[in-house]
C-alpha cells in the first residue's frame, strides 16, 4: 500500500493539507495528533491527572478508540461518542502535549496507527509518522512555518469554534509546544533524514497543497 507521511510543528497546518490531498488522491486520512487529543478528552473529562503518568496509563485500558468515516471526513469516536467539536481546546492542546511524552500513551496508539496503513492506501500526518510509525513510507514530508504565522492559524481556527484567546498567549503556547515536542526523550518532533522539508510561511493552503501534491506524483508512480 502507499503511504504518505506528514510531519511538522503545530499550526502548520498538516491535518488540513492531509484532508485535502488524501482527497484528492482518494486515499484515507489519519490525524493521528488527534489520537492524542482524544486521550487527553477521556482524562480530562475523567478528572485524571495527567501530569501523573501512572494515573494516565492506568486509564488507557478505559479508552476505546475508532475512526468513523462521515462523508468525506475521517471522525474519531471515544468509546462511541464523536468528539469532532471537542478537540481543539487550548486545554485539550496542553493535555494532548503532555500525554504525547509518556511511552505509555505512545505504545499504545503506535499498533492502531500502523495498523491503518496496512490495508489502505494513506495520508497520515503527526510528529513522529516519517521516524516511528511509519518508516518504510512512500514519501515523506516535512512542513513548518515561523511561530507568529502558525499562531495566526491556530487563533483563526480557535475563533471558528466559538472560542476567544489572545494572540500572545496562543503564540507563547506554539513556542512552548515547539520546544517540548523537540525535546522530549521519546519520538521527539524532527525531520526524517529522507524526508523532504517545506517552509509553508509564505503560501496560502493551495500553494501547500499544490507543492506536496507534485512531489508525491514525482515519487510515486501511477497516481
Amino acid at each position: 500500500m502507499i503511504s504518505v507521511t506528514i510531519d511538522g510543528p503545530a499550526g502548520s497546518g498538516k491535518s488540513t493539507i492531509s484532508k485535502i490531498i488524501s482527497k484528492k488522491l482518494g486515499f484515507v486520512h489519519l490525524d493521528t495528533g488527534a489520537l492524542y487529543r482524544a486521550v487527553a478528552c477521556f482524562i480530562k473529562k475523567s478528572n485524571i491527572d495527567f501530569e501523573n503518568e501512572n494515573d494516565v496509563k492506568k486509564c488507557l485500558k478505559d479508552i476505546n478508540l475508532k475512526i468513523k468515516k462521515v462523508g468525506n471526513e475521517q471522525r474519531i469516536l471515544l468509546n462511541e461518542k464523536d468528539l469532532k467539536n471537542e478537540l481543539r481546546s487550548l486545554d485539550i492542546t496542553k493535555i494532548a502535549s503532555k500525554i504525547a511524552a509518556y511511552q505509555s500513551v505512545r505504545d499504545y496508539l503506535l499498533n492502531f496507527q500502523r495498523d491503518f496503513a496496512k490495508f489502505q492506501n494513506v495520508v497520515m500526518d503527526g510528529r513522529d509518522i516519517g521516524t516511528v510509525v511509519l518508516p518504510q513510507a512512500s514519501v515523506k514530508i516535512f512542513i513548518t512555518a515561523s511561530p507568529e504565522v502558525r499562531a495566526k492559524r491556530r487563533l483563526e481556527q480557535i475563533l471558528k469554534n466559538g472560542e476567544n484567546f489572545d494572540y500572545l498567549e496562543i503564540l507563547d503556547s506554539i513556542k512552548k509546544r515547539d520546544y517540548e515536542d523537540t525535546h522530549r526523550k521519546i519520538a521527539p518532533l524532527k525531520k526524517a533524514d529522507d524526508a523532504i522539508l517545506i517552509d509553508n510561511s509564505d503560501m496560502n493552503l493551495s500553494q501547500s497543497v499544490e507543492s506536496i501534491l507534485s512531489i508525491i506524483k514525482e515519487k510515486v508512480d501511477n497516481i
